[in-house]
């Protein structure tokens, strides 16, 4: 597709609100030469459980921003413990070289193994798989993907040794020269607090199966609650130092001392300290515009083929009405999922520039929330198949 894949992304339409993101008609089919990435982190439920959620949440969004710094606006998706995303097949070479650098920077820094892979969208539809992508621009230049299609499933099922293996060998990323060096993480830090829940309890819920766009409406009413978000004003607290501080050092060190960086981190998250707690104004940065920004730039869901996942802030009067609607829904068949309750959830934030707006927040649910529901979601259909082949 040439010149023409390489706009591919920017001639999208936004979907400006994540009601939108349900409208099939928004969606177009990924270019044929273009790359899909995908990473997971393999042992990330034993991560979570040893109370590691938030490095996995960081070596996830690590990926998206060593692309994003290399290839400029691209779709991407944040899935709590991976990550997947589309380049232009001109980067190629150096996307394998910066997949293989996260890859080593995840084991280095948090000693966590970081499966990935890298394949042309073609090998997917050679398959007869499909990959449809979709733009939720919630502010103008803050982009982020989602996905239809079985193509994004069917890549990570591969890299993870569950699906087809000629898939995963053709995917797969050796041993690389050069992938010792330190990936380009500008960026990516965590200096916010838990988002405690405002409302009573944050859920983090994956679904597989249903109408998404129904499933959504009706979850929202459910719930009481006009969004189903995580982030709000009344929930965005900064401290100091961040619980976060000595990770943004990590990646920001790129072979030099860390307690150099980690000095340097920590008079920078004071000084930014200063100006959020203090409501001030510096430049072009106006506190009460950037807190406004986060939580309109939060993300708090994932959609990628049959699979919706949602973090958002619930009135605690409502779960168990929640759980008996999803509980219904699953012993007619219709749906599959996993939910995981918490008191707060997570931040991980890729900042290109303060000043300018652009700038996105991944969040996941407290203590791991997609790892636990996902792992809770596969808990359910293998009992479902035990129970199938009993029978």
């Amino acid at each position: 597709m040439g010149n023409q894949s390489g706009h591919f992304y920017q001639s999208l339409t936004p979907m400006r609100t994540p009601t939108a993101v349900f409208d099939p008609a928004s969606y177009a089919q990924a270019p044929a030469d273009w790359l899909i990435a995908c990473s997971d982190i393999q042992g990330s439920t034993a991560a979570v459980a040893a109370g590691n959620h938030s490095d996995v949440n960081f070596a996830a969004a690590a990926m998206i921003a060593a692309l994003t710094n290399l290839c400029g606006s691209i779709p991407y998706q944040f899935g709590g413990d991976g990550a997947v995303a589309l380049v232009p097949p001109e980067f190629a070479d150096r996307v394998r070289l910066a997949l293989a650098q996260t890859r080593s920077f995840a084991a280095r820094e948090f000693k966590l193994n970081l499966r990935i892979g890298l394949v042309a969208v073609q090998a997917l539809t050679d398959r007869k798989c499909e990959v449809l992508v979709g733009r939720y621009e919630p502010s103008p230049g803050n982009a982020y993907a989602v996905f239809l299609g079985d193509g994004v499933d069917q890549l990570e099922r591969a890299i993870k040794g569950r699906g087809d293996d000629s898939l995963r060998d053709l995917a797969m990323i050796g041993t690389t020269d050069g992938e010792d060096g330190a990936p380009d993480l500008t960026g990516l830090s965590c200096r916010w607090t838990p988002l405690r829940s405002a409302r009573g309890k944050m859920v983090s819920l994956v679904v597989r199966g249903a109408d998404h766009g129904a499933l959504h409406k009706r979850l929202a009413e459910i719930a009481g609650v006009e969004a189903l978000n995580a982030a709000s004003i009344a929930n965005l607290d900064a401290r100091w130092p961040p619980k976060g501080m000595m990770r943004e050092a990590r990646a920001r060190r790129r072979g030099a001392s860390l307690l150099k960086m980690a000095l340097k981190v920590a008079l920078e998250t004071f000084l930014a300290f200063i100006v959020i707690r203090f409501r001030l104004s510096v430049g072009r940065f106006n506190t009460n515009r950037y807190r406004a920004e986060i939580v309109q730039n939060a993300v708090n869901f994932a959609r990628s083929g049959e699979n919706l996942c949602l973090v958002f802030d619930c009135p605690e009067d409502r779960i168990e009405a929640l759980r008996g609607y999803l509980d219904q829904r699953a012993d007619k068949g219709e749906l599959t999922y996993g939910l995981h309750i918490s008191d707060h959830a997570v931040m991980t934030c890729l900042v290109a520039s303060a000043d300018d707006n652009q700038h996105v927040h991944f969040i996941d649910g407290g203590y791991g929330g997609y790892t636990r529901a996902a792992t809770q979601l596969k808990e359910r259909v293998a009992g479902t198949r035990a129970a199938a082949i009993a029978l």
